[in-house]
C-alpha cells in the first residue's frame, strides 16, 4: 500500500511506516496532514485516483541539509565567485493513509 503526495513543490512515493525529509513546513503540534494526494495504490498493480484521500504523518524533528557550493567562473576575465547553500527541511514519518473511507496503518 502506498501513495504520491505532494509537497514542496515535489512529489514522494510514500507507505506508512515510511520515514522521509521534506522541504521545511509549519506544524503547531507533531502531525502534519498531507491533502494534495495524487494516487493511492491499494492492492499490488492497481492504481487509483481518490475523491477523497489524505495522508497523515508525525514530525520527527526540524534540520539543515548538507552544504552545496555554488561556483561561478568566467574564463579570462578574471571573475571567480564562490557561493555556499544548505537547505531547512522537516523529517516527518508517515503514520497512516486514508482514502475513500479506508485506512491503511503501519504494521
Amino acid at each position: 500500500m502506498y501513495a504520491v503526495i505532494r509537497t514542496g513543490g515535489k512529489q514522494y512515493r510514500v507507505a506508512p511506516g515510511d520515514v522521509l525529509k521534506i522541504e521545511s513546513i509549519e506544524s503547531k503540534d507533531q502531525t502534519v496532514e498531507f491533502s494534495d494526494v495524487l494516487t493511492v495504490s491499494g492492492e499490488p498493480g492497481s492504481m487509483d485516483k481518490p475523491s477523497k484521500a489524505k495522508v497523515i504523518a508525525e514530525v520527527l524533528g526540524e534540520g539543515r541539509g548538507d552544504k552545496i557550493l555554488v561556483f561561478h567562473l568566467k574564463r579570462k576575465k578574471q571573475y571567480k565567485k564562490l557561493q555556499g547553500h544548505r537547505q531547512n527541511f522537516t523529517e516527518v514519518r508517515i503514520k497512516a493513509i486514508e482514502a475513500d473511507g479506508v485506512t491503511y496503518t503501519a504494521a
